[in-house]
């Protein structure tokens, strides 16, 4: 892929620019969730993007920021508007980032055409364009060109998005001369050092709710890592895969048979799928109130009650979790080891944070709500080797997958 630098000279040259500002908010009195207006509760995302743009502004590059929020479906919802964004933006950069009205319309090439060396504005979100989207090659294309029309050239750094094939992602870089991002660039150099070389003891850490959203990633995993810990919702499908009584506890019961052959095949293999050996378990969640039902209890997994789940792992699990990463030199991690957001529930999804912390080695944050689980624990992105800004995207290249956003660089 090529580099910002090898575009050469930028000053006064018009620049568009594809970040991944999807962040969540959270709406006055209400709950929080992508797509809502009102308070940005984790801006990890843009501050990840402030590398590029710094480097794009000092050079005197004209930049026109194309991003989306939430899943507006195609039409224009100011619930989605990015002006939150554009405001944190501007705050984090300490200059105007103005916010067309529309995506590729009058506003947004007026807005754009006004640039100075130096300065930077934002279009709306792009998918208020059902093009975006669209599984329709030529209508991608359609709105690819409007998106040129913006720009001279193309930079790609919204890395939570390389694995779609979208019109401000993929489309758009087979329209202008094209570069990577900073943080593109970083994001796969890491990754390609978990996938091609990794220093060993090499441990994943699973959490997360489904089985069925990590199969790939697993099946692939078993034969790179060493040592696969699993814990989360996903866990209690693989201890009823070894005929445990999971009572309540979430359970994706069309893959415990898939889950009975990881464990054969890691056997297999001479690796190691390390699984909780305790839980707190409940009645369940008030999710309205973000409150437990009942009184929370510590058993072992073979002692769950029938009328109970579990929704965090307990304190040994924590223990022998932790020692695990500990133990890595290379150590990725994706998915909550339980219902974080819960208080009484963050215990294990926290130990996990600490000891990845600790890891001397290279310890990579999977994205996700795992990113935003160390950052809401007080943890600085200093204190990993590297935080993903792309839960999918980072799953999907260690899966195997060719991401299009990435190929489409590489051409």
């Amino acid at each position: 892929m090529k580099s910002i630098a090898d575009l050469g000279d930028l000053r006064g040259v018009r620049v568009v620019i594809r970040c991944d500002f999807n962040v969540p908010l959270k709406r006055e009195g209400g709950p929080s969730g992508q797509g809502s207006q009102g308070v940005i509760t984790d801006d990890g995302r843009i501050r990840a993007a402030l590398p590029t743009l710094r480097q794009l502004l000092t050079g005197g590059a004209r930049v026109t920021v194309l991003a989306h929020l939430g899943r507006p479906g195609g039409e224009v919802n100011p619930k989605y508007s990015l002006a939150p964004v554009a405001i944190r933006l501007s705050e984090l950069l300490g200059q105007p980032v103005p916010l067309a009205a529309d995506v590729i319309g009058p506003s947004a090439q007026a807005l754009s055409a006004s640039l100075q060396d130096g300065e930077i504005c934002m279009a709306e979100n792009v998918r208020y364009e059902s093009a975006e989207e669209s599984k329709d090659e030529a209508q991608r294309v359609e709105l690819a060109k409007g998106y040129a029309l913006l720009g001279d050239v193309f930079v790609s750094d919204g890395f939570g998005v390389v694995h779609r094939k979208q019109a401000s992602v993929y489309d758009i870089a087979k329209l202008l001369p094209h570069a990577a991002g900073s943080l593109v660039k970083a994001e796969t150099e890491v990754l390609s050092r978990l996938t091609a070389d990794p220093e060993r003891p090499f441990v994943v850490v699973l959490g997360g709710a489904k089985v069925a959203d990590k199969l790939a990633v697993i099946d692939n995993l078993l034969r790179l890592a060493d040592t696969l810990v699993i814990g989360g919702g996903m866990a209690f499908t693989f201890l009823a895969a070894q005929g445990y009584g999971i009572g309540k506890s979430i359970l994706d019961e069309a893959n415990i048979v898939t889950c009975q052959g990881y464990l054969e095949t890691a056997t297999k293999l001479g690796k190691r799928i390390v699984l909780p050996v305790d839980t707190r378990v409940a009645a369940g969640i008030d999710f309205g109130n973000m409150s437990v039902t009942g009184e929370i209890t510590v058993v072992p997994v073979a002692e769950i009650p029938a009328d109970q789940g579990g929704f965090d792992i307990g304190p040994a699990t924590e223990e022998l979790f932790a020692d695990i990463v500990r133990g890595g030199r290379t150590v990725f991690w994706n998915g909550p080891m339980g219902v974080f957001e819960v208080a009484e529930f963050a215990a294990g999804t926290k130990a996990i944070a600490q000891a990845l912390s600790q890891v001397d080695g290279l310890s990579v944050v999977g994205g996700g709500d795992s990113a935003a689980a160390v950052r809401d624990f007080g943890y600085a992105d200093t204190d990993f080797g590297h935080i993903s800004t792309g839960g999918g995207a980072s799953l999907e290249y260690l899966e195997g997958k060719t991401l299009p956003g990435i190929a489409v660089l590489e051409d």
